[in-house]
């Protein structure tokens, strides 16, 4: 599946660095942060296997070499800009960077190529020997032209090598990336399953270098051979039977075959047309573009040449998600295929080449999600748009209508169904984090529950399908700076007492100085002392969209 051919592919070329990239002095990792690495491998995300990875081969790196690391699509969902050196190159680097990739957010675009740019930039690449390594599960979105940089970057460098690896991208996809690699000297990488990952680690990890072999004697002339055909292999592979041959993007796995009949070892891993010369025995040869694949086994003859026809019996979909009709294809909408045979995901518009049958493909823009069934025959292309039917809304917290806006990591928009059920709670919707949070919401009633520290707000509103609404919700509050010096802690208690002569508390902190966003009224702030008996209370008035400030002394 692509799902996790992608992610094994981000892993592999995590652990393959000790070999290509680590070679350098200096070298800059490019780690690919967009929102497609939170698909999943067996019910772990792409992004979590990367960041073990990635931490696992740091501890091999020998600590003279400089590492650096940068990330793109980390910060902002939509930005081309969105690149960030957030390592310098450095000897003792790894667990700097372990705990940079550990902090990343995974939900930008892909602008791969303004980072390698910068990245070679920064390692003063037209003056010293530079390696970049890039890690992508997906092609330039900010368009970028990676061949044409290759290019430039070989020409004027001092000795500048990019090395990629792709996320289980397709051959014909790999060949728009590979080319950054090839024009520098570089290496590109695609693995295909999860054994590629283990045969990785045995070979780039664990196997010493060899040492430089000598000079070979010149060795006699070789007696001539008898004449045999060039090639003895040279299979074709079509969509569906009496289709025209693919000779792009396609992939042909060639795998000796056990006396079982089962797979053996891998020989070779060719793309588009593929002519070759197989030793006499029996092979297991796999056809393969996209999710469609089909096998046929062999016993190879010397003097014989094969030319067999492989029949995929596939067809081509190509999504494209519309959040309403009418909007904009959605770069956020996660495309769901289930295919005879298997499953995969996708993000944004999509093309995508299956085996033929029903197709369930299920789009998901933000909370919204439609399922429709597709009856797809061998050899069809089906273009279809898909509507989720969402709206889309921004949220962001003032203290008071007109006033300051509240930016504080402290801030967060829940947001649930209006409609109460018989116990009296409410439906889950989704959540976010931070000003600007975004939704995608299904149309009906609902209310935004926003909180900041100790201050929290209802607000109601409804959505209608293709909706693009900005609400600023005011807390009524103000900021509460408290100073006790030599306190244990900081309480906050409401400034009545009940009958019992209790105060109801509020919140708790520990230490002498705190500060929280709280409705405006009064309360009563209380220093707790480690000893008994000298606890200090003092009462305070807040106001709405204003700061104040109170010291309990002794």
């Amino acid at each position: 599946m692509a799902g996790l051919a992608r992610s094994v592919a981000a892993a592999i070329l995590l652990l393959s660095m000790t070999t290509f990239g680590f070679a350098a002095n200096k070298v800059i990792i490019i780690l690919d942060a967009s929102g497609s690495m939170w698909a999943q491998i067996d019910g772990k995300p792409k992004l979590e296997i990367a960041r073990e990875s990635l931490r696992t081969v740091l501890q091999s790196v020998p600590a003279a070499d400089e590492i650096g690391f940068m990330a793109y699509g980390h910060r902002e969902k939509g930005s081309c800009d969105d690149i960030q050196l957030i390592v310098p190159p450095q000897a003792g680097s790894a667990s700097a960077i372990s705990a940079a990739a550990d902090s990343l957010k995974f939900l930008g675009k892909t602008p791969l190529t303004a980072a390698v740019k910068q990245a070679a930039e920064a390692l003063k690449y037209t003056e010293d020997k530079a390696t970049v390594v890039l890690i992508t599960d997906g092609l330039e979105t900010c368009g970028g032209d990676p061949c044409a940089l290759g290019k430039e970057l070989e020409a004027s460098g001092v000795d500048f090598t990019a090395d990629v690896v792709g996320f289980g991208l397709t051959a014909d996809e790999g060949k728009q990336i590979a080319c950054l690699a090839d024009n520098t000297g570089g290496k590109y990488i695609q693995a295909s399953d999860e054994k590629a990952l283990q045969e990785a680690l045995v070979e780039t990890v664990a196997a010493p270098a060899p040492a430089p072999a000598p000079e070979p004697a010149p060795a006699p002339a070789p007696a001539p051979e008898p004449a045999k055909p060039e090639f003895n292999f040279q299979p074709t592979v079509v969509m569906a039977e009496g289709g025209e041959p693919i000779t792009d993007g396609n992939a042909w796995e060639i795998y000796k075959a056990n006396s079982d009949g089962s797979r053996g070892d891998s020989v070779t891993t060719e793309y588009g047309t593929y002519n070759g010369n197989l030793e006499p025995g029996d092979y297991i040869v796999v056809a393969r573009d996209d999710e469609a694949k089909v096998e046929q086994k062999f016993k190879i003859e010397a003097g014989q040449v094969y030319k067999p026809l492989f029949t995929l019996n596939a067809g081509t979909m190509l999504i494209h998600p519309r959040s309403s009709q009418g909007a904009d294809i959605s770069d956020e909408a996660h495309v769901d295929f289930t295919y005879p045979g298997g499953n995969t995901t996708h993000y944004g518009d999509t093309k995508i080449i299956v085996p033929a049958g029903e197709q369930k493909v299920t789009v998901q823009i933000g909370s919204g999600s439609v399922t429709e069934t597709i009856q797809l025959t061998a050899g069809q292309k089906i273009e279809k748009d898909v509507i989720v039917g969402v709206g889309h809304v921004v949220f962001n917290a003032y203290y008071i209508a007109g006033g300051d806006k509240a930016d504080s990591s402290g801030l967060g928009f829940e947001i649930v169904k209006a409609k109460k059920k018989i116990d009296g709670s409410r439906d889950d919707v989704e959540h976010s984090y931070g000003p600007d949070s975004k939704f995608w919401l299904p149309p009906d009633e609902y209310v935004a529950v926003t909180t900041l520290d100790l201050a929290t707000v209802e607000e109601p509103f409804s959505i209608k399908v293709g909706d693009n609404q900005d609400i600023k919700v005011p807390l009524n509050a103000g900021v509460l700076a408290m100073s006790a010096p030599g306190a244990y802690s900081i309480e906050i208690l409401s400034p009545k007492k009940d009958i019992e002569g209790n105060r109801k508390a509020l919140g708790l902190n520990y230490g002498d100085t705190w500060q929280q966003a709280i409705p405006a009224g009064d309360y009563v702030v209380v220093r707790h002392m480690s000893d008994e008996g000298h606890d200090k209370e003092m009462p305070v008035t807040v106001k709405a969209g204003e700061r104040t400030e109170i010291t309990v002394t002794p």
